[in-house]
């Protein structure tokens, strides 16, 4: 079966149509292709947490389809049951549906893309000696005196081998700074704290 990403589907823009006429006559390649599209739909549903599938409102039928492939292990019984939400999909507007998941997985890029720089950041200013005046050009409001405590310790801990401490410490700094500096759209992700703390 083609795998279709979301790009694909919004490039593709196939219409799941509940409204088509009877007698309007569909090729059974434009069939297929919308059987991969609603399910490509499905995965996506199914990888989502049931907070967010909570947030999109979904028919009770499909959330509950949904909630079921979750819980199921087994391979044959995913694909009937990916094939049972792509037949739920075929009465559904799938279009807002699609949307929302795209804002999702762009604004999940986008806080992948500021950990990293939070990450480096945090590696060159405890590995550089010249890092911290970089850091202090781009965020001059920062308390200078806390970050070099936070870096001399956090290389005594990395030479004595301890915990590192001072550099989670470092971090939440660096994304309270950051966070200061581009205020994120979303207060309660605390993905990026979850991630540097393990």
């Amino acid at each position: 079966m083609q795998k279709l990403d979301s790009t694909t589907v919004a490039e593709k823009n196939y219409s799941i149509d509940p409204d088509a006429t009877a007698d309007a006559p569909i090729s059974k390649t434009k069939l297929k292709a919308e059987a991969d599209v609603a399910q490509s739909i499905g995965k996506k549903l199914i990888a989502l947490s049931k907070d967010r599938l909570i947030k999109l409102e979904l028919p009770e039928a499909l959330f509950d389809a949904v909630m079921e492939a979750k819980r199921l292990t087994a391979n044959g019984a995913i694909r009937r049951q990916l094939q049972y939400l792509g037949r739920l999909m075929r009465d559904v507007d799938s279009a807002p549906i699609v949307e929302q998941l795209a804002a999702w997985e762009g604004k999940n890029t986008q806080e992948n893309a500021r950990f990293h720089t939070m990450e480096r950041w945090r590696t060159r200013l405890i590995a550089e000696p010249a890092a911290l005046q970089e850091f202090l050009v781009k965020y001059p409001q920062i308390d200078i005196q806390q970050f070099r405590t936070l870096i001399r310790n956090a290389q005594k801990e990395e030479a004595a081998l301890k915990p590192p401490k001072s550099s989670r410490e470092l971090f939440k700094l660096i994304r309270e700074v950051s966070e200061l500096e581009n205020p994120s759209e979303d207060s309660s992700d605390n993905s990026s704290q979850a991630i540097a703390e393990d």
